[in-house]
């Protein structure tokens, strides 16, 4: 396909900006600022943290997110993924009629934005973040782009969760504190298994399209009853995982507030259950960003309650 032959113009009846805020993916969004806000909570009890710094990393991390987003919605394109019966938030290129050049161009923006801001943060903490800083956005491209794409493997799951939960909550505690130290590692763990539970929902739901353009993913490889397990069991792992922390003593039992967030996780389990068609699933796709968001803010919050209380 001529990546160059639509308009930039959006068509139907949508107006522009449900257009833009479509393309943007907002629901995967939140795989970047629960991270950071985890990371900022458990640098409180330092004393130490920045306000300006955790602005610079909430941004950075938003615009890298986004841009991995517009190269998924650029490349899914190239190699003929969506079509404009395609289910799903994506397909802004040819549902909506925004040019692939446009997409490119604003995701190259955004990481250059992104690079901007990282100097910004580097120049606050440690010149070694440059290096993280590159391969998160380097890990952002290669996931559709390139001639070996992350997405057509079975490690696209792996790779959201380390870059976007381990790395940037264990980043985002650096920044301020100067350390790692084993709490920020031991938290970023349920956050990163959550972030690569909404690429699991998104696979489950694109399994069928995606064996037939010969993707291998590990939704693929499970089979659909197996992917569902596999998801119930990322959830139960974070929940335990969390208990685990606080029949320790490790953390307060304020952590335990996570769980409220249990009947969230047990909807998208139930959705994505007996369901075939990807419409059907759409919604249990949605359930599955929810948890992330839901346990991620609980637990920032419990972090916060055995901080001050």
């Amino acid at each position: 396909m001529d990546p160059n032959i639509q308009s930039t113009q959006p068509k139907g009846n949508d107006s522009r900006w449900r257009v833009w805020w479509r393309l943007l993916r907002p629901h995967t969004l939140t795989a970047s600022f629960v991270p950071v806000l985890i990371g900022t909570a458990l640098a409180l009890p330092t004393g130490e943290v920045k306000g300006s710094l955790f602005l610079a990393m909430l941004l950075a991390s938003i615009l890298i997110q986004a841009a991995t987003n517009m190269f998924n919605e650029y490349y899914d394109y190239v190699r003929g993924l969506d079509n404009e019966k395609s289910v799903g938030i994506g397909g802004a290129i040819v549902r909506d009629g925004v040019s692939p050049k446009t997409v490119m161009g604003i995701a190259v923006s955004f990481c250059a934005a992104a690079v901007g801001i990282g100097i910004y943060i580097c120049m606050e903490s440690s010149w070694w973040l440059a290096l993280v800083g590159s391969l998160c956005i380097a890990a952002g491209y290669f996931y559709t782009g390139g001639p070996w794409p992350i997405a057509y493997t079975p490690f696209g799951e792996l790779v959201a969760g380390l870059f976007m939960g381990f790395i940037i909550i264990v980043i985002s505690f650096f920044i301020h504190t100067g350390t790692v130290s084993l709490a920020s590692i031991l938290v970023s763990i349920p956050i990163a298994l959550l972030i690569g539970a909404i690429l699991m929902a998104n696979n489950i739901r694109d399994r069928v399209g995606d064996e037939k353009n010969g993707r291998r993913t590990l939704a693929i490889l499970l089979g659909h009853t197996g992917a569902v397990r596999f998801l119930a069991g990322m959830f139960l792992f974070s929940y335990l995982w969390v208990t685990g922390w606080v029949v320790t003593g490790m953390f307060s039992p304020w952590l335990l507030i996570v769980f409220l967030s249990v009947p969230k996780a047990v909807q998208a389990i139930r959705g994505f259950q007996d369901k075939s068609s990807p419409a059907e699933m759409m919604p249990a796709m949605a359930c599955t960003a929810q948890v992330n968001t839901q346990f991620g803010f609980l637990l920032a919050l419990g972090l916060f309650l055995q901080t001050w209380i």
